[in-house]
C-alpha cells in the first residue's frame, strides 16, 4: 500500500471519527435535560491527546464509582486551546466546568501573546507525564535517530518536522531544545505546526512532513502495525513495548517529559473546587488508572491544591525563559 493511499486513509478514518463525534456531541457543547451535568472541556479536536485523557477519566470515573453522575466531555477547539482557555475563564464562579490541558496551552498563551494565562484559572490537579517520540514512517530513509541527525545537521532547513502543538508546546519545545543539543540554531529549524495528532499524522503519511514529535498515545496502532517507526523517546527511560532508544542512549543529552492536569474557572467556591479536587484524586486509586497509565506509556503524576498552583506559576515562567533562551520568545 503507498504512503498517499495510507494517508487517506487515515484522514477518512479522521473525518470518520470528527463527524461520529457530532453525533454524540463532543463537538459542541451537550445540552437538554434541564441538568447541571459537569462537564470537562477538551481544548482540541477528538482523537488528541488531551482528548483520549479525558475520555479516559471520565470513562473510568463513572465505571469505578467514583462520579456519582454522567459527566459530559465536549472539544472546543481552536487557537491552540486558546478558545478553550478563553471560554473557561469567561465562566468565573462555575463549577460545574473544567477544563482539560497541559504544557501546550502554557506553551501557546505565551508563544501568542495571550492576555489568558492558565495561572488565571482555578487549578484542580495535574493527572500524569508522558515522554515525548521522534517518529517516521516506516519507509523512511531515516532508519534511526542517527540518520536523522546526520541529515539535520547538513541542512536544518531540508528536514520538515511537524508536531501537534504550536510554538512554546510540548511537540515544538522538544524539537527546539533537541537541535540545541545538537549544535543547531533553533531558528533555522523548519517545523509546522498542526492542531493535534489527529492532524499530523496525515501530514507524516503524506509526505508533507519528514518526521514528527508527538506523544505515544496518539499513535499505539499506527507505531504496534509497523505503520510508522520510533526513532527515540524523550524520557528518562525506554518505554515498555516500544523497540526505541531514550535520546540520552543515543548520545543527545535531551531528557523532556510532557504533562497534562485540569482547571477550573476563576472564582469557584472552595466546595466545588474540593469535589473536584476528589474526583480526579480518586482516579489514582483505581487499578483501571493505573493500567491505562501503563497502556499508554503515561506515569502517574497527580499534584493538587496549592502544590499545583505553584507548578502552574514556574511552567508559565520555566516556558517564558526557555523561548527567551532558545532566541524564539
Amino acid at each position: 500500500m503507498s504512503r498517499s493511499v495510507r494517508a487517506g486513509i487515515a484522514l477518512l478514518l479522521g473525518c470518520l471519527l470528527v463527524l461520529s463525534g457530532c453525533s454524540m456531541g463532543t463537538l459542541v457543547e451537550p445540552t437538554g435535560g434541564g441538568t447541571d451535568r459537569l462537564r470537562i472541556m477538551v481544548p482540541n479536536v477528538p482523537g488528541g491527546g488531551y482528548d483520549v485523557t479525558a475520555r479516559t477519566a471520565v470513562s473510568i470515573a463513572e465505571r469505578s464509582g467514583i462520579a456519582d453522575e454522567r459527566i459530559a466531555v465536549f472539544n472546543l477547539a481552536g487557537d491552540q486551546g486558546l478558545v478553550a482557555l478563553s471560554r473557561l475563564l469567561d465562566e468565573t464562579g462555575n463549577g460545574r466546568l473544567a477544563m482539560l490541558m497541559g504544557l501546550g496551552v502554557v506553551g501557546a498563551t505565551i508563544a501568542t501573546g495571550s492576555s489568558h494565562r492558565v495561572t488565571d484559572g482555578t487549578p484542580i490537579a495535574r493527572l500524569l507525564q508522558e515522554p515525548e517520540a521522534v517518529l517516521v514512517p516506516a519507509d523512511s530513509p531515516y532508519r534511526d535517530l542517527a540518520g536523522l541527525i546526520a541529515a539535520w545537521r547538513a541542512d536544518p532547513t531540508a528536514v520538515a518536522i511537524g508536531g501537534g502543538s504550536a510554538v512554546g508546546g510540548p511537540d515544538h519545545l522538544m524539537t527546539m531544545q533537541l537541535a540545541q543539543a545538537l549544535g543547531l540554531d533553533p531558528r533555522q529549524v523548519h517545523y509546522g505546526t498542526f492542531d493535534g495528532g489527529g492532524a499530523l499524522l496525515p501530514a507524516l503519511l503524506d509526505d508533507r512532513i519528514d518526521v514528527a514529535v508527538s506523544s505515544l498515545v496518539e499513535y499505539t496502532e499506527q507505531i504496534r502495525s509497523g505503520q510508522l517507526r520510533v526513532l527515540a523517546v524523550s524520557g528518562p527511560d525506554r518505554v515498555t513495548g516500544v523497540d526505541a532508544p531514550t535520546l540520552t542512549e543515543a548520545g543527545v543529552d535531551v531528557v523532556f517529559t510532557n504533562w497534562r492536569g485540569v482547571i477550573a474557572p476563576p472564582g469557584i467556591s472552595a466546595a466545588d473546587r474540593a469535589a473536584l479536587t476528589e474526583l480526579f484524586a480518586g482516579l489514582e486509586q483505581t487499578p483501571e488508572w493505573q493500567q491505562k497509565l501503563a497502556e499508554n506509556h503515561w506515569t502517574g503524576a497527580f499534584l493538587a491544591g496549592d502544590e499545583f498552583d505553584a507548578f502552574l506559576h514556574a511552567e508559565d515562567q520555566r516556558v517564558r525563559n526557555t523561548l527567551a533562551e532558545l532566541g524564539l520568545g
